[in-house]
């Protein structure tokens, strides 16, 4: 007897499954999230499962023993992922059309030419044309099988007929089940694919690296569930007409998510960054008023950034505000303490903040690098080339400490600065001063302009 189906309404957001469509998502609260889809009701959601519950263990007496990540040699990637891939893990990849997402799996393939058989599932390219990147790439593919189907249960079936140490999918919007109704790259067929998908390589302890596309928000496309669904979500960062890519993990189970991953795109593929700090600032052009560098810690790794300002008059009623790698909302709270604390009045001046690099400054140490940037533009008056600084600024003007302050000079140290901007209060976390570098404490926001002059 055949399945009946039924129209239901699912929440691209959330997941949240309507009978009807209404405006706003009753689960998340977004507006316009619900899109039609096609139920069907499992044959067995009636029926008591026969198969017994798998032996349980007491989490104690559960062996660790043996090597359970496969290093890769792509470095930046290793660190991203937490030390390297942990076998039976389900990766999620996503990113900006032509960001890379296809370039790193297969430079990742090379790297496991002599250790791994890797099946590579790929929906939107023919056999000859994956052929054709890959020796762009330098990529032998000696330990590659390329499989060209969309269908999930084949390539399930695959999976457990020929047990390959790897398998990578591309991508989860091409593919699709049969017996769900409703096109590839809709809500249920990526959900319901994912699922499959896990359950097939837990089991056999395989690990998955799936690509997801982007919607037009730049968010992953699909269900916001395919997000818990799997355990670690990368994704690639960067513009493409500039030639730096950020890898950045969102969701990690296996390790920390405040690594970071620096790549450079080239013609013949990604190559890693090894000192992001150097590259960040090259291009620097001295004597050049509103910039500051200062130093954030993306996980164990401090980088240095150079913070742009650009201040003038407005032609218009209201002036501009504009922010590219620095939250606008904070960037509005330094002009309002600049003003009230400090007299100076950006009300009637244009606006503009860049972070150069495509970095993202996210961590509040970059405040007084920010304030000291915009000042600097205000008054056109150039800070010292050999300067750095770093610091969070109160709505009392007062700067405060940061962590890893010692590692931060360092850093700044190890590339030629001489002088260092930060909290007088953080001094007393620094247990040895390097060489070279000279640390100038302030206590408020006063103090640090002072020293533009």
């Amino acid at each position: 007897m055949a399945q009946k189906t039924k129209t239901v309404y699912v929440c691209s957001n959330c997941g949240y499954e309507s009978v009807k469509w209404v405006g706003q998502c009753p689960d998340c609260h977004e507006w316009n999230t619900l899109e039609e889809s096609i139920s069907i009701p499992s044959r067995a959601s009636a029926a008591v499962s026969k198969n017994p519950i798998s032996k349980a263990e007491i989490l104690s007496n559960i062996n660790t023993a043996g090597e359970h990540r496969y290093i890769s040699g792509i470095s930046e990637l290793d660190r991203v992922l937490g030390g390297g891939i942990v076998k039976g893990s389900v990766v999620l990849l996503s990113g900006d059309p032509g960001i890379g997402k296809s370039t790193i799996l297969l430079q990742a393939c090379e790297a496991f030419k002599n250790t791994l058989s890797i099946l590579y599932v790929s929906g939107e390219e023919s056999a000859v044309q994956i052929k054709l990147r890959a020796g762009r790439l330098g990529v032998s593919g000696e330990n590659v099988t390329i499989v060209t189907e969309t269908d999930t249960q084949s390539v399930c079936e695959y999976i457990k007929a020929h047990k390959p140490d790897m398998v990578m999918i591309d991508s989860i919007q091409t593919m699709q089940i049969d017996e769900l109704s409703s096109a590839a790259g809709s809500i249920v067929q990526v959900r319901e694919s994912t699922n499959m998908l896990l359950r097939t390589v837990k089991p056999l302890d395989i690990p998955l690296f799936i690509v997801g596309h982007v919607n037009k928000g730049g968010d992953i496309a699909g269900p916001k569930v395919l997000e818990h669904i799997v355990d670690t979500v990368l994704y690639f960062e960067g513009e493409r007409n500039q030639a730096y890519r950020i890898l950045r993990a969102i969701k990690n189970r296996f390790g920390s998510t405040n690594e970071i991953g620096v790549f450079e795109m080239r013609e013949n593929g990604l190559y890693e960054v090894e000192n992001p700090s150097a590259m960040m600032l090259s291009g620097r052009r001295p004597e050049v008023s509103g910039g500051c560098i200062t130093c954030m810690i993306e996980g164990t790794r401090p980088i240095l950034s150079e913070v742009q300002a650009l201040v003038t008059t407005t032609g218009f009623g209201n002036p501009r505000r504009m922010s590219n790698g620095f939250d606008y909302n904070r960037l509005n709270m330094l002009l309002a303490i600049l003003e009230k604390r400090q007299g100076l009045y950006f009300s009637n001046l244009d606006t503009y903040l860049n972070v150069v690099g495509g970095m993202r400054l996210t961590e509040p140490s970059a405040d007084l690098a920010v304030c000291m940037a915009l000042v600097s533009g205000l008054r056109d008056i150039p800070i010292n080339d050999k300067c750095i600084a770093f610091g969070e600024v109160g709505l009392s003007g007062e700067i405060r400490a940061v962590q890893r302050a010692e590692t931060r000079l360092f850093e700044a140290a190890r590339l030629g600065f001489t002088e260092c901007v930060l909290p007088k209060s953080s001094l007393k976390q620094i247990t040895k001063i390097p060489k070279g570098i000279t640390p100038i404490g302030i206590r408020n926001i006063k103090e640090a302009l002072d020293l533009i002059k």
